[in-house]
């Protein structure tokens, strides 16, 4: 058997290839060795318009392309090269025999199934670009690989034309990387299948996944842990934004990032989100950015301090201005003018994150969240609420103004951890409480925390009186909507459904403010 330092020297080339980046490169590297090509179709073509000398595949098997192509390497002058194993004297006789010249190198990437769905393309022809000889291929050359080489990706092309060039081979250890990269180029491919195949069933009986690492991070979460990003979809935010300027974004920039671009995509308006710790610290509409923004500022300038900052407008100089007056990590937005670039340069470690585009909120999607032995999906939480939802449950109904700070608010508790209470006025949040175990606490803790903010302010109202209120999940007992009507809220949106309604109802109108119920509920672990 083969060592770790053992070369395979290419004598024999197979190039079947889809995406042609680096295909002449990396041939004329190989030609120049002396290695023989083998190659099919638009690759053959593509190599010999490069003066590159090429041995069709069909010429080299005796046996013609048939079926519209769909049958051109599945022949065993090709797998029967790739599979045969140089140490057993029984596989080099019957090789020799059949007339199977050995095959020492195979790069072939495949049909671009996922870029045919994404255009919309009829089921025929998505059909149609399902690779079959692709896979076989691939599969073969890295099940084989103590003797053969697989290159499934341009971006592995320059690393092995150096080696190749100085070595005239590759090592068992770079066989052996090589060779689990093409397990997982053909796992994520028929992944795509197999999602495309059950695209009208939300759960099949065996749900894949599967991402393209885009880099590793320092850490996660906690410097001992490891941490890398993948993407896995085309949706518009973090995973397809471009990084104009700034330092690594780090694991928790990412989560955060990603939580705050979501939530300011609810909104057609525009808005601000600002968000630390995945949560939302202040949210805000306005007319212009820069309004939006010390809206939103103002609902808890002490914890927007190293805060993410959403906005789903394109970012101009004089919101960019404003923004940068304090420490913030990272900034997306659609876009930003040459004005607001200019001024967050002068900050070089800020990151500046343009995305193109927002995320459609109300878009279906499938969400993963790893257990121990398994994990949970569940479809994104794409519910909203408009107005003709609402019920009024109380003898008082809400005011127009009312009603569009309810809208507002219970749009933005679809985004904070639970238990969340949520204080609004005027399209700006005023108090947010976060993730607590009771929603007593929650109602609390946010209406405490506007009234810090109203003080630093020098403000002699608490920002919450006369605010609107909402819950992300029922008042089981009346003591949660009785702190909120505390806090001095006139008006409270929640979903309903506690055994103890009528309870909580009763107190709402002995306090005399509206309460409507939304029938939806929006929970957020």
């Amino acid at each position: 058997m083969t060592t770790e330092t053992d070369l395979v020297p290419i004598r024999r080339a197979l190039i079947s290839v889809s995406d042609k980046t680096g295909l002449i490169a990396l041939a004329k590297a190989l030609a120049a060795r002396g290695v023989e090509i083998l190659s099919t179709g638009g690759s053959a073509r593509a190599l010999e318009a490069a003066g590159i000398t090429v041995r069709e595949v069909s010429a080299h098997s005796g046996f013609p392309e048939i079926l519209d192509g769909r049958v051109k390497t599945l022949v065993p002058q090709i797998h029967g090269g790739i599979l045969g194993r140089r140490d057993l004297p029984a596989h080099q006789a019957e090789m020799a025999a059949h007339g199977i010249a050995p095959i020492d190198l195979v790069v072939v990437n495949l049909y671009p199934f996922e870029a045919t769905v994404a255009r919309g393309a009829a089921a025929e022809d998505c059909v149609e670009n399902i690779d079959i000889g692709g896979p076989a291929l691939i599969r073969a050359a890295a099940k084989n690989h103590d003797f053969v080489a697989v290159l499934t990706d341009p971006a592995q092309y320059p690393a092995a034309i150096a080696e190749i060039a100085a070595n005239g081979g590759l090592t068992r250890a770079d066989r052996l990387r090589l060779a689990g990269g093409a397990y997982a180029a053909t796992a994520a491919y028929d992944a795509a299948i197999a999602a495309w195949f059950a695209r009208e069933e939300v759960f099949p009986p065996r749900l894949t996944l599967s991402g393209v690492r885009a880099e590793t991070l320092r850490y996660g979460e906690n410097p001992h842990q490891q941490a890398a990003f993948y993407r896995s979809g085309e949706r518009p935010g973090i995973a397809t934004a471009r990084k104009v300027q700034g330092k690594e974004l780090s694991y928790n920039n990412l989560n955060d990032t990603d939580a705050a671009f979501e939530c300011v995509a609810e909104f057609d308006a525009p808005a601000v989100v600002i968000v630390k710790h995945a949560n939302p610290c202040g949210v805000a509409l306005a007319e212009h950015p820069a309004q939006a923004w010390e809206k939103a500022l103002a609902c808890d300038p002490v914890s927007a301090f190293g805060g993410i900052v959403a906005l789903n407008r394109p970012l101009d100089g004089d919101t960019a201005e404003r923004i940068a007056a304090i420490f913030t990590e990272v900034i997306i937005a659609p876009d930003a003018d040459p004005e607001a670039r200019a001024i967050l340069a002068r900050k070089k470690n800020l990151r500046l994150l343009l995305t193109g585009g927002l995320p459609d909120p109300a878009a279906p999607g499938v969400l993963v969240k790893s257990l121990a032995g398994g994990f949970l999906a569940q479809t994104r939480d794409n519910g909203r609420v408009a107005a003709a939802d609402l019920k009024i449950v109380t003898k008082r109904a809400p005011s127009p103004r009312e009603i569009a700070d309810l809208l507002f608010a219970f749009r933005v508790c679809k985004h904070v951890k639970s238990n969340a209470i949520i204080y609004a006025r005027e399209g700006a949040t005023v108090g947010i409480g976060a993730g607590q175990m009771s929603r007593v606490d929650a109602a609390r803790i946010a209406a405490w925390k506007a009234a810090e903010a109203a003080k630093a302010a020098g403000m002699a109202a608490p920002l919450t009186e006369g605010s609107v209120a909402a819950s992300d999940a029922f008042f089981p007992f009346a003591d949660g909507l009785e702190a909120v009507i505390a806090a001095g809220a006139t008006a409270v949106i929640q979903p309903g459904g506690s055994l103890r309604d009528a309870e909580v109802i009763a107190a709402a109108d002995a306090a005399g403010i509206a309460m409507v119920f939304t029938g939806m509920r929006h929970f957020r672990h």
